[in-house]
């Protein structure tokens, strides 16, 4: 069976980290600061919680999305989960759940899948494993043991389609754990209230 969301290692790490909510911004780059996970070292600075994937941006690229776009993600998950600003909206959301690394490694797969070089899908796939799938990571994603079996067999000659299983499991448990939350959560509601108010104003 699939592990609940609220593990007891997500309970100690909701202890020690704060969700980072302010405004949505909609910049075509991948800098955006306003959507970026942020910690606190011993001095209170805050400092960009790392991530081996250099190759995942922090925040997607995309433009603006509508009212009527927004409507579209209450609709069906899938309808969420294809659109660059749905995507980084409900990562918004997953990280005051302490669940981003699902979103994480959700498009650290979907990138993989694009990869055809052989020793860069090896590279790309260790190093997705060592921060989603190792048990000593603090990124590890909730998988059952059946899929971490195969996982671990199928790592022994990494293909792009190497973490299939695990990916399609992630994306089950965000579309029937927090996908609901997220349609009554602040986050999304105070999103389509300012764009009608923007939209009627207009």
């Amino acid at each position: 069976m699939v592990r609940s969301g609220t593990s007891s290692g997500r309970t100690q790490r909701a202890a020690t980290q704060r969700p980072n909510t302010c405004c949505f911004c909609w910049c075509c780059c991948c800098s955006c600061s306003c959507l970026t996970v942020r910690n606190e070292d011993e001095n209170g600075r805050t400092k960009p919680q790392e991530t081996k994937l250099e190759t995942i941006p922090n925040c997607e690229a995309c433009t603006k999305p509508t009212v009527e776009e927004m409507r579209l993600w209450a609709q069906s998950f899938d309808k969420l989960m294809k659109n660059p600003a749905g995507r980084n909206v409900f990562r918004e959301f997953l990280r005051t759940e302490y669940s981003e690394e699902n979103m994480l490694f959700w498009l650290a797969c979907e990138d993989l899948k694009t990869e055809i070089n052989k020793t860069a899908v090896e590279e790309k796939a260790r190093m997705i494993y060592e921060d989603y799938i190792s048990i000593l990571s603090p990124k590890e994603v909730s998988l059952d043991s059946r899929v971490r079996e195969v996982i671990n067999k199928k790592m022994q000659e990494p293909t792009s389609h190497t973490f299939e299983d695990a990916q399609l499991q992630i994306y089950t448990l965000m579309h029937r754990d927090s996908y609901p939350r997220f349609l009554n959560s602040p986050v999304y509601k105070s999103l389509i209230q300012g764009a009608s108010r923007s939209s009627s104003e207009s």
